[in-house]
């Protein structure tokens, strides 16, 4: 993935993501191709800050059904993303 814009999908704003963000951990929803140095440099890049640690894991489909239809959702990759102290990221913190 040569193109950094496409590694960040969107921030994941959910109440576990909230309360990691008073540790200075960030939670991103990321390209599932892109590896840990690829999500350093897209994050450093854009908001500008140093960071820290990165972890991934993939989240698995769930099993959904609506009737007699039945099917799963589809499965994506998530990255917590720990930055040095005295830096954080402002667009997310305004979500």
């Amino acid at each position: 993935m040569s193109d950094l814009r496409s590694v960040l999908e969107r921030p994941v704003v959910t109440e576990k993501a909230t309360m990691l963000r008073d540790r200075n951990t960030y939670t991103f929803r990321v390209d599932r191709r892109a590896n840990k140095i690829q999500i350093r440099h897209a994050i450093e890049s854009f908001f500008e800050v140093r960071v820290k640690s990165v972890r991934t894991l993939n989240v698995a489909p769930k099993p959904k059904r609506q009737g007699v239809h039945q099917g799963s959702t589809r499965s994506w990759k998530k990255a917590y993303v720990t930055l040095r102290s005295g830096d954080s990221i402002e667009l997310v913190e305004n979500l």
